[in-house]
């Protein structure tokens, strides 16, 4: 059986405020779904709820994984169970080099694999190899002075390595420029289509990335709901035409 990672009638508030008006959306294994929409419509508060964050209230609906509803699990069961989110903007870590987060992550995802310290060293590096990705990154504080792409990229080798079922990317291609929006796309692509086949939510304002991965399904987010679905050639209409056109058929 694929796996499934369904949201139905999805409801939910922030400090009294609902942002999310009834989302229903369903994913499948190997399937890349984009999600697009204007700011504020609600497209980066649906990728930390469906992550568990404990800032938004779910007020209605629920969320399934595989038919197991997990709207009220925690954010680390959620991991486990196989879903990632990518941050629009990662966080620097003083003091935590960045193989010591992989390892400490892998390990907690992995707790049965024997792999050696010296094999895991050549694991790593082989991953962020395939990615395009400076290797001395890795004895570096996460994140503390990377550029964009190198923040990016270093998000992209996490998912890598856990292999998740499901990835939400949010605006992975926010604050790069056009040689570092390729790689990052490459990367991106290189990643969820190894096989095993990862199902990917990605989250954009805008067409640029997508030429280089080619969604299945495409979605239009607007004042917290669902107002259009299509394929790839929804994503040529809003580039060709933007938002307007979409607001005035609801």
């Amino acid at each position: 059986m694929s796996d499934v990672l369904e949201i139905v009638d999805l409801h939910a508030e922030i400090e009294g405020k609902e942002i999310l008006k009834g989302i229903n959306l369903r994913l499948e294994k190997g399937e890349l779904h984009a999600l697009m929409g204007p700011n504020g419509s609600g497209k980066s508060t649906l990728a930390h709820v469906i992550m568990g964050d404990k800032r938004y209230k779910i007020t209605k609906g629920a969320i399934f994984f595989n038919g197991l509803d997990i709207t009220n699990l925690n954010t680390d069961e959620r991991s486990k169970l196989g879903l990632f989110l990518t941050f629009q903007n990662p966080i620097e870590l003083s003091g935590v080099k960045l193989f010591t987060f992989l390892r400490t992550a892998y390990s907690v995802h992995f707790p049965n694999d024997n792999k050696t310290f010296q094999e895991f060293i050549t694991f790593v590096q082989s991953k962020a190899k395939l990615l395009n990705m400076d290797t001395s990154l890795l004895s570096r504080n996460v994140n503390e002075g990377f550029s964009g792409g190198e923040k990016k990229k270093s998000e992209i080798l996490q998912m890598a390595l856990l292999k998740p079922k499901f990835a939400i990317v949010d605006e992975i291609d926010s604050g790069l420029d056009v040689d570092a929006l390729e790689a990052v796309a490459k990367s991106l692509k290189e990643t969820i289509y190894t096989e095993p086949k990862m199902g990917s939510l990605l989250i954009t304002h805008y067409m640029r990335i997508l030429k280089y991965l080619s969604p299945d399904k495409v979605h239009v987010l607007m004042n917290g709901k669902i107002v259009m679905s299509g394929d790839y050639g929804l994503a040529l209409k809003i580039e060709e035409k933007g938002y307007e056109w979409i607001k005035e058929k609801n």
